[in-house]
């Protein structure tokens, strides 16, 4: 509903018009405003993380921002955040830029009305690290375990992070000259800041992890010295070959690949164009690939060597002197589906249109029309009739765009030069829960090499192989994963963290646990089974708080010529804290004293104040308790359960 003001009010009913049935009896039974049941707190996985690739704590760290859970000893709460960011990402601060955050997509809050900044969040912490110099702890105990790693972009540098925490030696076999992998070659400068990127290579590097660049496993080592000279093998090869346009012509010299492309760009070699510049494709590479172009401009060129194919190509690179000269650039985006079915974010969607880039959807590529000397000059495409649910091509109206350059973003692959067994026959590997490599024990693999997806779900490709790969090395059996494979909060180990664990059991027997103090009382953990929904919520507590957005420069069509600047400005301290005041902490106690004060029989109270932590804020008196289901009612965050007593 509206106020006087026209503001938005909203407002949240557990039961609407017409609702007339009851309750599931098992799960809801009170006779005269009491039941056999008692509440107990159950611990959930919070959405944002059950969405999140790398299984981030969100809820964690958004709670240490916010002041819920407190820092250990003197710490900062910006060390305490960056810590746990670092267990499941070691890269917070290019995370924070480039992630297009399907935890956000996840989030309870926006059912009340908008997500949670988490990126935002993640960004001001990841950049207060780098700027305070924090680096990581090298391992307190060598394992004498060796493995190799082979690629050294995201999923090959977390594995190298998560393998020295756990105190195995390893070797990161790059092929270029530089560590970053798509980080660095596949995404623009402008999103990924280089000494950003840099400083937390850095860190990880500096953990005493031995890298060798330059060198290609496959021709320069073979897999077989691999085998000989390591305990186990992770391969980060990525996905850096782009697939060819499926139709005929398209061997044309210029027409390019999008990882070609941006690669070419990124290593400094790729300064402008020369003509209309056809993009195929609709995915975040395609966007990439679109707002570089609008930014490296068009520039009329009359010798072959100046070509952008040649350039890309590797045959030679663009005289800077002749930047000056250059004017905007005439790039289309070509999609076969409605532009509303792109899988590219779509915030990266908005911008290249603010940009000047043109969309022309629902058009298929047929051929490549060649000229006399074997280029490109057109590009023969169809319209496509998506009215019916499925692709009908109407080559009767096909008609021909004249370009300069066409890429084509529509697929990627690895490159198996030497390494051949490991292809499955569509240019990418195969693996199993645990992430090694089907029939090749001790190879273990992660990243785009799988499937081609996001930053982030390498680093959790990482996580989980290199889990793999530290049970492998002990000579252990791998194990199932959990069905919610996130990493989780655990309770008992925050209350050691703060000196509150349970005592040692003596042995004594007894009749129930709500008075020792050997064991945690009335908590369930179903973390690993279960994700907290918005039904498990009491959503009207919370308030209408507009989100804190960080600063974005418009960059428009007249301006981006040129401009290389970051699009966002990051959250200052203050408003970090008041967006991560915004979490609703799903699955795990707020702290907002609803049970305590809602509770008829005063049964519910605070834990002393030297005793609590995150987790073990509230507690129950089973004596008074009558089991009437209000503290259940009232609890904004779903974390308590009537079920106690069953």
């Amino acid at each position: 509903m509206n106020d006087q003001s026209g503001k938005q009010q909203l407002t949240f009913r557990k039961f609407q018009d017409g609702d007339s049935g009851h309750l599931d009896w098992d799960e809801h039974f009170v006779r005269s405003g009491e039941s056999d049941k008692c509440p107990t707190y159950v611990h959930r996985t919070p959405p944002c993380q059950g969405s999140c690739p790398s299984g981030h704590d969100v809820r964690g760290w958004l709670s240490i921002t916010r002041g819920l859970e407190k820092p250990i000893g003197d710490q900062t709460w910006q060390e305490y955040a960056f810590e746990r960011m670092a267990e499941a990402n070691p890269f917070p601060s290019i995370m924070g830029r480039v992630c297009p955050a399907p935890c956000q997509d996840g989030c309870n809050r926006n059912e009340v009305e908008a997500h949670v900044g988490i990126n935002a969040v993640e960004q001001y912490v990841g950049d207060w690290a780098l700027e305070q110099g924090k680096t990581f702890a090298p391992p307190e105990q060598e394992s004498g375990k060796r493995v190799a790693i082979v690629g050294g972009g995201p999923a090959g540098l977390a594995a190298a992070f998560f393998l020295r925490r756990r105190g195995h030696g390893c070797t990161i076999f790059e092929e270029y000259k530089t560590l970053g992998g798509m980080m660095c070659f596949g995404i623009p400068g402008y999103r990924t800041p280089r000494d950003v990127l840099d400083g937390e290579i850095k860190r990880i590097i500096d953990m005493g992890v031995e890298v060798r660049l330059n060198t290609r496993v496959g021709t320069d080592v073979s897999v077989d010295e691999l085998e000989r000279d390591f305990d186990a093998v992770f391969w980060a090869i990525g996905a850096q070959t782009g697939s060819p346009l499926p139709v005929p012509g398209a061997q044309a010299p210029n027409c390019v690949d999008g990882m070609s492309f941006l690669r070419a760009f990124n290593e400094g070699r790729l300064q402008h164009l020369d003509g209309r510049v056809l993009v195929i494709g609709a995915g975040d590479t395609a966007m990439d690939v679109a707002a570089v172009a609008r930014r490296i401009g068009d520039i009329t060129t009359s010798h072959e060597k100046d070509r952008p194919d040649a350039i890309i190509l590797g045959q030679t690179v663009h005289d800077v002197a002749q930047v000056a000269r250059r004017q905007g650039a005439d790039v289309w985006i070509v999609y076969r589906r409605p532009i509303s079915k792109a899988p590219a974010t779509e915030h990266e969607l908005a911008a290249v249109v603010a940009e000047g880039v043109e969309i022309h959807e629902s058009l298929a590529p047929l051929e490549v029309i060649l000229n006399e000397d074997g280029r490109a000059r057109a590009l023969r495409v169809a319209p496509v009739d998506w009215s019916g649910g499925e692709m009908t091509l109407l080559e009767d109206q096909a008609r021909e765009i004249e370009c300069s350059l066409i890429v084509g973003a529509t697929g990627q692959a690895g490159d198996f030069t030497g390494i051949e067994d490991f292809d499955n026959g569509k240019g990418l590997m195969d693996a199993d829960k645990n992430y090694q490599v089907a029939s090749k024990p001790g190879h273990f693999v992660g990243g785009d090499v799988i499937k081609p997806h996001l930053l982030t779900t390498a680093i959790g490709h990482a996580s989980i192989a290199v889990d793999g790969i530290d049970r492998y090395l002990q000579g252990v059996d791998l194990r199932g994963r959990p069905r919610v494979d996130v990493h989780h909060f655990n309770l008992l180990e925050e209350l050691r963290n703060h000196d509150l664990g349970p005592g040692a059991f003596d042995g004594t027997p007894t009749r129930g646990t709500d008075d020792a103090e050997f064991a945690v009382h009335n908590y369930e953990d179903r973390s690993a089974v279960e994700i907290a929904t918005a039904e498990n919520l009491f959503l009207g507590h919370f308030k209408y708080t507009a989100l804190h957005q960080r600063e974005e420069r418009k960059i428009t069509a007249d301006d981006v010529l040129g401009n290389f600047e970051e699009r966002f400005t990051g959250l200052s301290e203050e408003e970090t804290i008041a967006e991560a005041d915004r979490c609703m902490t799903c699955g795990m106690c707020l702290e907002c004293d609803n049970c305590v004060i809602y509770c008829p029989q005063d049964a519910i109270f605070r834990v002393k104040k030297d005793e609590r932590t995150m987790g073990r804020y509230v507690d129950t008196d089973y004596s008074r308790c009558v089991g009437c289901y209000i503290c259940k009612d009232v609890c904004p965050a779903g974390y308590i359960q009537m079920g106690l007593g069953d």
